[in-house]
């Protein structure tokens, strides 16, 4: 909540404009930006030795290649013309880098939903009629271990190496036995088997077995949620769309300058044009920043956070017992489960046998 106040807060505006110089997307931008301010820098000097310059005083002075070399200029139009077919392209490239984050970020939603959903019913459908306290603790605290196992090797398998390779060891070690995490981390695809292992955590756990199938399903929606971020990670926005756009985007104000001398022609020696090319170069190219780093969201998505809070809340799951609040706690036996299995399939077969009937009735009647 406090963030959302601090998201929407009057000052945002103020606040930021003033962290420009410190954003990750501009650092990444100065090579870009620097060539173009340079490119103007040139345009602007070179003219202004052909047509001439005003000193400090207000004084004009012929340019030193006055009547020599013609002006570095370009009409406005062209650039007025093409801009619109620029525009879309941004457009059309930030709204599929967009897409491809929100399906990342809801293929994590869907993890924390169901990782949650996982170990309730686990907890909820645990038949400790025949086993031991002790067991049952046991057995809840593995399928804690093995859901929250996945969901960070699923993690360090979208990262980079470099970049959590050391740290996803050191936690598998600390939590998991030891010869879990060797098997885990030796694996050649290790989100695969840590799922085997939550598999098994789960075949083991003493419910009746349509119980157990409910909690399976998750485990394969797991997979679903894998493999859609596998295609996120190995497919990216064709690269000649992705390298049209730069190239459209880096010719366009390259040359931008040559068309801003006259226009600036008002300020003094045409100096206005450096600045203004810096700025529009800095939020254009921004906007193609934002799509490539969205492009390739697992980088910036709080994927860590996620596994940090899905390994706490699956450890407070499994702690609940039933009846712990003082509810009152009516489970039924596998008997009973199997007396209304029973009941359920021949009542099935009655409805069959009727429409059966029903529809030779009618055949023989018509």
């Amino acid at each position: 909540h406090d963030d959302w106040v601090k998201h929407r807060s009057p000052d945002r505006f103020a606040r930021n404009l003033s962290t420009i110089v410190t954003s990750g997307v501009y650092k990444n931008l100065g090579r870009e930006v620097l060539a173009t301010t340079a490119v103007a820098t040139f345009v602007c000097l070179f003219n202004l030795a052909v047509s001439g310059y005003v000193d400090f005083s207000g004084a004009a002075h012929e340019g030193i290649l006055q009547g020599v070399l013609p002006l570095l200029t370009l009409p406005l139009t062209g650039f007025t013309l093409s801009s619109p077919s620029l525009g879309l392209l941004l457009v059309f490239r930030t709204n599929t880098a967009y897409q491809r984050w929100d399906e990342a970020r809801k293929n994590w939603g869907m993890n924390i939903n169901h990782t949650r959903d996982l170990v309730r019913l686990g907890n909820a459908y645990y038949d400790s009629s025949e086993v031991g306290s002790e067991r049952r603790r046991e057995d809840l605290d593995r399928l804690s271990k093995c859901t929250w196992a996945f969901v960070r090797s699923m993690k360090r398998h979208l990262s980079p190496e470099w970049e959590d390779e050391e740290f996803f060891r050191k936690e598998l070690y600390e939590r998991l036995p030891e010869a879990q995490a060797n098997a885990i981390i030796n694996a050649a695809h290790r989100p695969n088997r840590a799922l085997f292992d939550l598999s098994l955590a789960i075949e083991n756990m003493p419910m009746h077995f349509i119980r157990k199938n409910e909690v399976h399903r998750a485990v394969t929606i797991f997979e679903d949620n894998l493999g859609s971020s596998e295609r996120l990670l190995t497919s990216p926005v064709p690269l000649f769309y992705s390298r049209h756009t730069a190239r459209f985007l880096g010719f366009w104000l390259l040359l931008l300058p040559f068309a801003l001398f006259d226009p600036f022609g008002n300020t003094w020696n045409h100096l206005g044009m450096i600045p203004a090319t810096a700025v529009i170069s800095v939020f254009l190219f921004g906007i193609e920043e934002l799509a490539t780093q969205m492009e390739e969201p697992f980088t910036i998505l709080p994927m860590q956070a996620f596994c940090d809070k899905i390994g706490n809340w699956c450890n407070e799951i499994v702690s609940w017992e039933a009846g712990d609040n003082g509810m009152p706690v009516y489970k039924s036996s596998e008997k009973d489960m199997q007396l209304d299995m029973g009941t359920a399939a021949a009542t099935s077969a009655d409805s069959g046998a009727n429409g059966s009937k029903g529809r030779l009735r009618s055949v023989l009647f018509n």
